[in-house]
């Protein structure tokens, strides 16, 4: 099996970039919620990070991405920012620029605890608008260490998120699809409804 690995930010770090930022997002597809964006920095090197310890947060089960969130949370040369953007600036702008924006919160949101990015390592085939270098990666949440990192923070930070809007919303089960359009989501929005937290532009059927 390939890991994830620190050959990016080496590269980068070499030239004299000390804040390289891998960036990644979820939330893209489900019919209810925010999409979360994450902006993950390794300081002072890989911050003694085995890159078989990180994976793509969809290769790991739920008890593992929380187990190595809080090792990420504890080790002091690894920072990170979340960003946002709402079901209804989703509705308003589209997913594809709410993701955007959502990235460009996180890099904000890390730049308060940190220095200003250097460089960003972005999952997916687009750039954002922010005046820093940057590099797209395809699937980078599967070759590149900081970016799993942050599909893993950003996971764990969503799905937290929803189990939350459980306990407001209980009979919509957001616990168990996390708002993805699963068979049973689609089921309980023809009975009830949307809420308001539901994506009021996307198809349920």
């Amino acid at each position: 099996m390939k890991y994830p690995n620190f050959r990016e930010e080496k590269r980068l770090w070499k030239k004299g970039y000390k804040i390289v930022v891998g960036i990644d997002e979820v939330g893209r597809g489900p019919l209810a919620a925010s999409v979360v964006a994450a902006a993950v920095c390794f300081k002072n090197g890989r911050g003694q990070f085995s890159s078989i310890l990180i994976k793509d947060s969809k290769k790991l089960t739920p008890k593992r991405r929380e187990e190595i969130y809080e090792i990420l949370k504890e080790n002091p040369n690894v920072e990170w920012g979340i960003g946002r953007a709402s079901e209804k600036v989703i509705d308003r702008i589209n997913i594809l620029e709410a993701t955007k924006l959502a990235m460009r919160r996180a890099v904000r949101n890390l730049e308060r605890k940190c220095s200003n990015a250097d460089f960003l390592l972005i999952d997916g085939n687009f750039s954002i608008n922010l005046d820093v270098s940057q590099k797209s990666i395809i699937k980078a949440d599967e070759k590149v260490s900081s970016c799993a990192a942050a599909s893993i923070v950003a996971k764990v930070t969503r799905d937290r998120m929803m189990l939350r809007y459980h306990k407001k919303y209980p009979k919509y089960a957001f616990d168990r699809h996390k708002g993805y359009p699963t068979k049973l989501h689609r089921q309980i929005i023809k009975q009830c409804g949307f809420c308001k937290i539901h994506r009021k532009s996307f198809k349920v059927s």
